[in-house]
C-alpha cells in the first residue's frame, strides 16, 4: 500500500497536469489566468512553512475545473510545489479521504517538508457546498415522470429528425 507521500512522489506537477488535461482545459485556464490572489499575506505565511500539496483531482470535473487553477496560484506564490493524483486511476488513495463516504474531488493534501499529512482541503468550500445544496434543493426528484416524459419527447424529436 502507498503513502500518501508516495503518491506526490509520483504525481505531475499541477502545470503539467494542467497543460494536458482534455476536459475543461480552457476554462480552467481561464480561472487560472482571472484570478487575482488577494493581498492577504497568505503566500507570505505559507512559505515559512515548506509545505506541499497533492491533489486528488481528474479534469471532467467541474468543481475541480475551478479550484485547481487557484490552489495553483496560492501554491505558486507562495513556493509550494503541488503535485497531482488522479481519483480514477487508483481508488486506493481516494478511500482513504472520502467525503460523506463518497470520492467527491478535488482533494487537497497538505504535507510539511517531512512528508507529514497534516491536513486536507475539499472538495469544496463550505459557501459553495451550502449553494449546490440549496439549488439541489429545488431540482425534481430522477423519479418524477414528468421528467420522463421530457427526456422521451426530447429524445423523440431528435430521433425524429434523423431518420427523415
Amino acid at each position: 500500500m502507498k503513502t500518501e507521500q508516495q503518491y506526490f512522489e509520483e504525481g505531475k506537477s499541477i502545470q503539467t497536469y494542467m497543460n494536458d488535461m482534455s476536459t475543461l482545459k480552457e476554462e480552467s485556464l481561464a480561472v487560472y489566468e482571472q484570478f487575482q490572489l488577494p493581498k492577504d499575506g497568505l503566500a507570505d505565511k505559507l512559505k515559512a512553512h515548506k509545505l506541499h500539496f497533492l491533489a486528488i483531482t481528474e479534469d471532467w470535473c467541474g468543481d475541480a475545473m475551478m479550484i485547481n487553477p487557484i490552489i495553483r496560484k496560492v501554491a505558486e506564490a507562495a513556493g509550494i510545489d503541488v503535485r497531482v493524483a488522479l481519483r480514477d486511476a487508483d481508488t486506493e488513495l481516494i478511500d482513504r479521504h472520502l467525503t460523506n463516504g463518497g470520492r467527491a474531488i478535488p482533494i487537497i493534501l497538505i504535507f510539511n517538508n517531512e512528508g507529514t499529512l497534516l491536513g486536507k482541503w475539499g472538495p469544496r468550500a463550505p459557501e459553495v457546498q451550502q449553494i449546490v445544496d440549496e439549488l439541489r434543493a429545488t431540482l425534481p426528484s430522477k423519479e418524477d415522470p414528468a421528467l420522463w416524459s421530457h427526456v422521451y419527447n426530447s429524445f423523440k424529436e431528435t430521433v425524429l429528425a434523423v431518420v427523415k
